[in-house]
């Protein structure tokens, strides 16, 4: 049976283990949402989706609890996202289970995570003796948000952007602060900034400033948003390279950031906690 988002455990009464169960994790296909923004076949994107998990604890051989900060580096051609909130359930599974070691547990969230993604997902732990070596920081870029802008629409409008075509072609960056959407389910709200770096026709900052503020009442996960604007902004605005990347507020103990790229020379953008995360 295929997953669907109405019956994950979104909007729903849990109870919360506390004995290892990765039956908690709801897988729900990609490719849905894709077929609403016409991606079918070879994507035109790359990426990943970073997870950072600051809520995992668990009890070594002896009982005694241990904890971690882990980050959870997903492909974003993985054929499934998982349900944040079971995500949430699977880690709490942990918090009365013992484990030889923090390398158990790094096996079984890689074992786990890759069955559900349906993809090889890269974990890595980080302990509590290195917790002072985390490194903060913010996007960069030009901010959008300085523009004063009058705003009547809070729906993704695609039709707002422009680009300046018969122009030559410019390479930027630009951010903005002011993204937020909302949970599929609950209509509960997502926070992020988000960065888009291109390199093309010159993308007109305020269009696109009413765009991005425009999915303020909009209900969809955030690798869904982060696809969206990415698709728009290519069909618009035909940059030739381009690159989106969304930092998001946590939400019970999880952010999930996702960088969708087509950039030929890109690398993996930093995984620097932002003032807000």
């Amino acid at each position: 049976m295929t997953n669907t988002v109405d019956l994950s455990p979104l909007g729903k009464t849990s109870a919360y283990r506390t004995d290892y169960a990765p039956e908690l994790l709801f897988p729900i296909a990609r490719q849905g949402k894709r077929d609403e923004l016409g991606l079918s076949g070879t994507l035109p994107f790359f990426g990943v989706d970073i997870w950072n998990a600051y809520e995992i604890s668990w009890l070594n051989s002896r009982g005694k609890p241990q904890v971690a900060i882990a980050r959870i580096t997903v492909p974003a051609d993985s054929p499934n996202i998982i349900e944040s909130k079971s995500f949430k359930l699977y880690l709490n599974s942990f918090n009365q289970t013992r484990l030889d070691s923090p390398v158990a547990l790094k096996t079984l969230l890689a074992q786990d995570l890759s069955k559900g993604f349906g993809a090889n997902v890269h974990i890595s732990l980080t302990l509590p003796e290195e917790f002072g070596m985390v490194e903060m920081g913010e996007l960069d870029g030009l901010l959008l948000d300085r523009l004063d802008v009058e705003i009547d629409s809070y729906s993704p409008a695609p039709q707002l952007l422009r680009a300046s075509h018969d122009e030559g072609p410019v390479e930027e960056t630009l951010l903005s602060h002011l993204l937020k959407s909302n949970c599929l389910v609950t209509g509960q709200p997502d926070w992020a900034s988000v960065q888009i770096h291109y390199c093309g026709p010159q993308i007109d900052q305020e269009s696109l400033l009413k765009y991005l503020i425009g999915f303020r009442e909009h209900n969809e996960f955030h690798e869904q948003c982060v696809e969206r604007i990415f698709t728009d902004i290519l069909r618009e605005c035909a940059p030739q390279q381009l690159a989106v990347y969304a930092r998001y507020t946590r939400r019970g103990g999880l952010d999930i950031n996702p960088w969708r790229s087509n950039f030929s020379s890109s690398t993996r953008p930093p995984n620097l906690r932002g003032a807000r995360q």
